[in-house]
């Protein structure tokens, strides 16, 4: 099956690599408006990618995305280059909206014109308007986005190093926004299904002083990788290809992962069901009080971007219009 990555830059190069890594896909094409870009990735990976399960990699333009099951996008402006590094600006990732749904509003209807059947998998920051958006240009729902997939991962990553177990065994997850407003569901998160409440003890840290120094680590993990690396590519370059896999194997796995909810209006992450055509069923687990208002004010945050982001379009459009007469 053919995956289609738009966007050479650090993200989708590492969605390559581990796409490559995994096994994935049996046909990988790699765009970029830089072209050479594009050739030079691909190039550069082919040889190692003779280790890995076979795959066909070709760097091509918009109409080699034709038959593609998938498309990944990742094109767009990053954190550091647009400004959301600062751990005080409750805006986070939400900065980039404007300058990235421009970029979004040239490549989705090229994808759109030449796979009109393709799934596309938004991880551009803030993936979640972006998906909104991405599927009101596409004019289809087949739209999601890498949500809080990877932050949940990070959750249960902090919460393991604390109590000195293996991540694997923590089922911890964290729903609504990729992003500040994000909601971290400590009511429902185990180790090996006894509660985190009941193991606090070996930390020295009160229930209070453990879910601050978590919830810091885990909300700020893109900065402080930033910070040292200057950009967060590699693991969400894994937590795509993961999610790449669970579509293509039709799989039916169950993540956190970013689609349109009626309910709330809004793309959003809840666990969901992952298979070839997208999500198919969207779950909403038990939550304190505490969380489900959390996550109401998360989908406020994510539907007043979006509406921001459409009352933009609209003056831009009105006056250009005013331009061209």
């Amino acid at each position: 099956m053919k995956v289609g990555i738009v966007g050479a830059g650090g993200v989708g190069s590492a969605c390559l690599l581990s796409l490559v890594m995994r096994g994935t896909a049996c046909q990988v094409v790699v765009l970029d408006k830089n072209q050479e870009r594009a050739k030079g990735v691909v190039a550069d990976l082919q040889y190692g990618a003779t280790l890995s399960p076979a795959v066909q990699l070709r760097a091509g333009d918009y109409p080699d995305l034709a038959d593609a099951v998938l498309v990944i996008i990742t094109a767009g402006i990053n954190e550091k280059a647009g400004g959301a590094t600062d751990r005080s600006d409750p805006a986070g990732r939400l900065k980039l909206l404007d300058t990235n749904a421009g970029i979004y509003r040239d490549i989705v209807p090229k994808v759109v014109a030449v796979a009109p059947q393709a799934l596309m998998l938004v991880v551009t920051d803030p993936p979640d308007p972006l998906a909104d958006l991405a599927r009101q240009l596409a004019g289809h729902e087949c739209v999601l986005s890498t949500g809080t997939f990877l932050d949940s991962l990070r959750f249960r990553l902090h919460i393991a190093r604390r109590l000195k177990v293996n991540p694997m065994y923590v089922e911890a997850q964290v729903v609504g926004e990729h992003g500040t407003s994000q909601v971290f569901l400590w009511s429902s998160a185990r180790v090996a299904g006894t509660p985190i409440s009941g193991l606090l003890e070996r930390t020295g840290q009160t229930a209070d002083e453990f879910r601050r120094s978590v919830e810091q680590d885990v909300r700020y993990a893109n900065i402080t990788i930033i910070e040292g690396t200057g950009a967060s590519q590699l693991g969400i370059g894994m937590v795509t290809a993961r999610i790449a896999e669970a579509i293509l194997r039709d799989e039916q796995a169950v993540i956190p992962i970013g689609s349109y909810n009626p309910k709330y209006g809004v793309t959003l992450s809840l666990p969901s069901v992952l298979g070839r055509h997208g999500v198919s069923q969207i779950f909403e687990p038990e939550m304190s009080e505490e969380e489900r208002q959390g996550l109401q004010r998360s989908a406020d945050v994510l539907r007043n971007a979006v509406a921001r982001m459409t009352q933009g379009l609209g003056q831009r459009l009105a006056r250009q219009a005013g331009q061209d007469s």
